[in-house]
């Protein structure tokens, strides 16, 4: 995935539908409306940028793949911000950058201010170089260094010589780590300084930005900055997050709720057959037996046991004749056993 996080926004933009399908055509998967506010905070905090629901239901034209992002920009002055205004304002965006103006700005943006990208302006020339042990501690701290290209490629000659001057600065002072690319397109020029995320990697790599670096500036650091601010905001301490997505499927659910029903009313209906039984055996005087075993009452013949069964058995094959002789023997001697008994 490909990310361009500045586009600049402003309430009056015709062009930004435009735009943002022209980005998505380049290849580009997130980007972020920003919005920049100088000078001192306002008192009212609200975010003027529409979600992309609203931008979608406005113009029917974006495209419906392409993730949107709100973000801030505030360009710091000498004195600063506090980070108690700057934490409430950043709750409403999904990003917050900040813009120094100088060397002093800078490194009060790389150690105790509170943002996800520090922005710096590579058009205007610098009085100092970039120091590494500055920007190493931003980077350490999660914080990551933007280079916005359209300045240089529709400025002025000054403008591209400061702009090819900072950007090769800047990459060897934090060795070509913690570095994202943005366009940086301004709502006057429009689409004209967009251009596509290897077209960005070719043109890093004119800076002195190795290629895998490069593709690593608009694909992997971006998302990490991107993920890191939506933990802060809507994450645990800024560090778990609740993830949705585990959730059964509607029709899996309703499958199983199915089943079920089903074997409750199966169960109602066994149940019933039941209760219907014993009724019946109460009306007609049977006793209640286990499962599996047949009710008996008391007008009801008992169940012959199995040495009744043979002794009957017996007296049936003498009588016919069919027993064996030793059964005659057996019967003669219990006859004249009985007689003696009677004499």
């Amino acid at each position: 995935m490909f990310y361009d996080l500045n586009v600049q926004w402003t309430p009056s933009d015709p062009n930004l539908p435009r735009t943002l399908a022209f980005l998505h055509e380049l290849g580009y998967n997130v980007v972020a409306l920003n919005h920049t506010i100088s000078g001192k905070l306002p008192t009212d905090l609200t975010n003027p940028i529409p979600t992309q629901s609203q931008l979608q239901q406005t113009h029917k034209s974006l495209p419906a793949k392409l993730t949107i992002l709100r973000r801030l920009t505030l360009v710091l002055s000498e004195s600063g911000h506090p980070n108690a205004r700057l934490t409430a304002l950043a709750s409403n965006y999904d990003l917050l950058a900040l813009r120094p103006v100088d060397e002093k700005t800078l490194s009060l943006a790389c150690s105790s201010m509170d943002c996800d990208i520090i922005s710096i302006d590579l058009t205007q020339r610098f009085g100092t170089h970039f120091k590494h042990k500055m920007l190493s501690v931003a980077i350490q701290s999660g914080k990551k260094i933007e280079i916005c290209y359209s300045g240089g490629l529709l400025g002025d000659a000054q403008g591209r010589r400061n702009m090819i001057s900072n950007a090769t600065q800047l990459i060897r002072a934090t060795r070509g780590r913690g570095l994202i690319v943005s366009s940086g397109v301004e709502a006057r020029t429009g689409a004209v300084g967009c251009r596509g995320p290897w077209d960005v990697v070719n043109l890093a790599a004119v800076w002195g930005l190795g290629q895998e670096r490069g593709y690593e500036a608009v694909s992997k650091e971006a998302r990490t900055v991107v993920v890191s601010g939506k933990l802060k905001r809507t994450g645990y301490r800024g560090a778990v997050d609740i993830v949705y997505g585990g959730e059964k499927p509607k029709e899996v659910e309703v499958g199983i709720r199915e089943k079920q029903a089903q074997k409750q009313s199966q169960k109602q209906k066994q149940g019933a057959k039941k209760d219907g039984a014993q009724q019946q055996n109460e009306q007609h005087g049977l006793k209640r037996k286990a499962d599996g075993e047949t009710p008996t009452g008391d007008g009801m013949e008992k169940p012959l046991s199995k040495r009744q069964q043979k002794k009957l058995a017996h007296a049936a094959r003498v009588a016919n004749g069919t027993a064996g002789p030793g059964a005659h023997k057996v019967s003669g001697n219990s006859d004249d056993s009985g007689a003696a008994a009677a004499d």
